[in-house]
């Protein structure tokens, strides 16, 4: 055996007991005549001690040692004199008698430590360092224990495992699809899931009744730190369900999964918005409710006034930062730059400082009175010592732009605290939404998306004003995933096909097969699916995902450790009957 017990195992209990380990070499220390090696593996570290007046030669050996070195040593458990509270082996150490190098190791490129000297670029090209440490190590491992507790509750729900194919058809909704040629079908190709949606109805369709599938994903989308091209996902469909079915269900998974991975009890049912109320509270369908700091309409008191920018806008919304009122001009000049970046896109920030001794400052003195203002403090809420923040615009893009600058705020005043966890369904979203540039209604969520019945009406003549039988669900401002109740009725999909502007022929290329399977008895059925690299990183207390995945992706989509994507030879060119356009000439 290369070692009888693990680096994090022994304990004052083995005193005396002769054992062998195996594992990476962190560290050496020389003190005197003494030589202290800690020795990692997965599960923890041991401190390794080599004595001159022992063994001389073993002494130097170990003074050789590099960091990363793979060894194995045999030795007696001892007692140590100085102990370390810090960690579970820190009232032992090993007294070595046999030292074997198993493989000795480069210096590595960055420290392996909890706190490395490594910048994210560096960390992803030597990944499988970076992985040694123990911080990565604990969010691979909440991922996998996340992973397991979701097998076992939905288990126990009845739902049955299924894969479904990762080569299917493209189709035209939603991201770019990920193509695969295909050799044997020259000329023709499959694509990447995007996600299994089709699939699971058809499992619906087959009497499956309750599917669940831990399943990669795929879209070939602009990436951010929260976005992957290759993602995966807890999907999940029931049949004969309602909303309320599937609320219940899967806020019972998300519970036991806070429960069994972070011993965090969430004892009231999770709170429930539509999605208009989310938009006009909070300006985002993912609304961070951690802390308050809600948009205010500021219309009734700001409008008319002779401030063209006021007066011309769609929206006037304000925002109360409590005790902001000593807020300097500097950093009132700083979050004016950040708003007017072009990832946020506002013109302009107004402010109004409502002192501690009554005084008032604004931006906009100019234009409005010391009523004026008192005025707006009415309808903000805002008081003595506070601040209050004006963006106006468009509806729907000063809603973002305020939603963008309330979490910045947020962030800003230690108000967002990763260890706290808030909850909360988005309920009623649209059914579309109207694309400016193509002129045409698209899906808000997919296709398949069943409206509300009593909006039924509405599907002829006001198609905007449909909602959706949809729901999200939302914690500390990241969606942790979202579902719907499907469209089970081949005429009322038809119909949708058609507002989606699908040309029968089209419909019948892109989704005749569902299509069909509608006719053989398709149950009422709906479904939702949870990110499950965004669900973990959540529950870890982390805005990326990255570091809750193995082996990532940069922002650009590249593996930097493989070094993929790459180009092929002319030869599996020409096997997948297929040319490459120069990229310098068509640049």
């Amino acid at each position: 055996m290369y070692r009888t017990h693990n680096c994090g195992e022994l304990r004052i209990s083995h005193k005396g007991e002769q054992v062998t380990l195996a594992g990476w070499v962190q560290r050496t220390r020389e003190m005197g005549g003494m030589t202290f090696v800690d020795l990692r593996d997965r599960y923890g570290i041991t401190q390794l001690a080599f004595n001159t007046e022992d063994n001389d030669t073993l002494n130097k050996a170990a003074r050789q040692l590099g960091r990363e070195f793979v060894i194995q040593v045999t030795g007696t458990v001892i007692e140590r004199s100085s102990k370390n509270k810090n960690i579970p082996t820190g009232e032992i150490e090993l007294k070595v008698e046999d030292l074997t190098i198993l493989n000795a190791a480069k210096t590595p490129p960055f420290t392996i430590e909890n706190e490395t000297d490594g910048g994210d670029e560096l960390r992803m090209q030597y990944r499988y360092l970076d992985i040694r440490r123990k911080v990565i190590q604990e969010k691979l491992r909440l991922r996998n224990k996340v992973a397991l507790e979701t097998r076992k509750y939905l288990d126990g729900e009845g739902f049955m495992d299924v894969e479904t194919p990762y080569l299917i058809k493209s189709t035209p909704e939603g991201a770019r699809d990920f193509v695969v040629p295909s050799r044997m079908n020259a000329g023709e190709f499959y694509a990447l899931p995007q996600s299994p949606q089709t699939f699971k109805q058809l499992l619906m369709v087959s009497g499956i009744d309750r599917y669940y599938q831990i399943v990669k994903c795929f879209r070939d989308e602009d990436l951010r730190a929260d976005r992957q091209p290759e993602f995966t996902q807890i999907d999940c469909e029931m049949s004969f369900v309602e909303q309320e079915d599937i609320l219940n269900t899967f806020e019972g998974l998300v519970k036991h999964l806070f429960k069994t991975c972070r011993n965090i009890s969430f004892e009231q049912d999770f709170p429930r918005m539509s999605y208009a109320e989310a938009m006009e509270r909070y300006g985002s369908d993912k609304p961070d409710i951690r802390f308050g700091m809600e948009l205010k309409n500021l219309n009734v008191v700001a409008k008319n006034k002779g401030f063209k920018i006021f007066d011309e806008a769609e929206l006037v919304l304000g925002i109360v930062a409590e005790d902001c009122a000593v807020y300097t001009r500097k950093q009132l000049d700083k979050l004016t730059d950040w708003v007017k970046r072009p990832q946020i896109g506002a013109k302009g920030l107004v402010y109004v400082k409502y002192n501690e001794d009554g005084t008032l400052k604004s931006s906009v003195d100019k234009f409005y009175s010391t009523e004026d203002l008192e005025e707006f403090a009415k309808v903000s809420g805002a008081k003595a010592g506070d601040l209050l923040l004006i963006l106006s615009g468009e509806t729907d893009k000063v809603r973002k732009q305020m939603n963008e600058l309330r979490l910045h705020m947020g962030d800003e005043l230690g108000l967002r605290n990763p260890n706290e966890f808030k909850p909360l369904w988005v309920l009623d979203f649209p059914l579309l939404e109207w694309d400016e540039e193509t002129e045409r209604y698209h899906a808000m969520h997919h296709p398949f998306t069943s409206p509300k019945k009593e909006d039924l009406d509405l599907i002829k003549n006001n198609p905007g004003a449909v909602r959706a039988n949809a729901y999200d669900l939302a914690m500390n401002g990241v969606e942790l995933g979202g579902g719907s109740i499907r469209i089970h009725d081949k005429s009322l999909q038809s119909q949708m096909f058609d507002l989606l502007g699908f040309s029968k022929e089209e419909a019948e290329e892109q989704f005749g097969f569902l299509m069909n399977a509608f006719e053989y008895g398709a149950p009422p059925h709906g479904g939702i699916a949870f990110g499950l690299d965004r669900l973990v990183a959540t529950m870890g207390g982390s805005d990326s995902i990255r570091d809750y995945i193995a082996f990532p992706k940069n922002n650009s989509g590249r593996d930097v450790m493989i070094n993929a994507p790459a180009s092929l030879d002319n030869a599996q060119l020409s096997e997948l009957s297929l040319s490459v356009i120069n990229l310098e000439k068509k640049q």
